[in-house]
């Protein structure tokens, strides 16, 4: 089941900000929103529940130095 991804204004201006500055990151990044769509805990996605301040959120990876940080509802 393909789940909406809502994003953010700021994750938009982020992104682009990212794609700007490093443009071989743009394919990792929709890559990464393609499989968190279709199935959040794909094993590459690494997702994982966040601690402390975060608490009920959850992240994912998109490379080495860069998350997307989300709230996952669960519609079922």
């Amino acid at each position: 089941m393909k789940r909406p991804l809502l994003k953010s204004s700021a994750f938009v201006r982020t992104a682009k900000r990212i794609i700007k500055k490093n443009p071989n990151l743009e394919n990792n990044l929709y890559t990464t929103l393609e499989l968190l769509s279709n199935n959040a805990f794909h094993p590459s996605l690494k997702t994982h529940k966040l601690k402390g301040n975060f608490k009920g959120l959850w992240a994912c990876s998109v490379n080495y130095d860069l998350r997307i940080v989300f709230e996952f509802v669960d519609y079922s």
